[in-house]
């Protein structure tokens, strides 16, 4: 099982990006998905979450600002970030909660992270 990240970038202040997440390999179902950053010398913290069922959570930082959306049936997650500030600068990493096919085994996958720059 894999997770692939694209996305990111440099983008001025009160611009967009959209960032999307793609799983693959043996994969039964996908529980949460989700978005998390870690910005230098601070700690990753969850951005965003989804539930299969399109339950979502944000951290209160970005509310009203970033959507964050999934396509069970092609196992994807999008994370659209609008309205963007100098402090959302960080790597994003993908998060995905996968069962296995044929093991059902449950595990926390990552993708590799992505550079987001919010600068003038």
């Amino acid at each position: 099982v894999q997770l692939q990240a694209s996305g990111g970038g440099l983008v001025q202040p009160g611009g967009s990006l959209r960032l999307s997440c793609a799983a693959s390999g043996s994969i039964f179902r996908i529980n949460d998905m989700g978005w998390y950053r870690q910005a230098p010398g601070k700690k990753r913290e969850l951005v965003a979450n989804i539930t299969s069922f399109h339950y979502t959570n944000y951290v209160d930082s970005v509310k009203g600002r970033f959507t964050i959306s999934r396509d069970n049936a092609k196992n994807t997650a999008t994370l659209q970030m609008n309205s963007l500030k100098p402090e959302d600068t960080a790597v994003y990493y993908c998060n995905a909660v996968i069962v296995k096919s044929g093991s059902y085994d449950i595990n926390d996958y990552w993708g590799q992270g992505t550079q987001v720059t919010v600068s003038s």
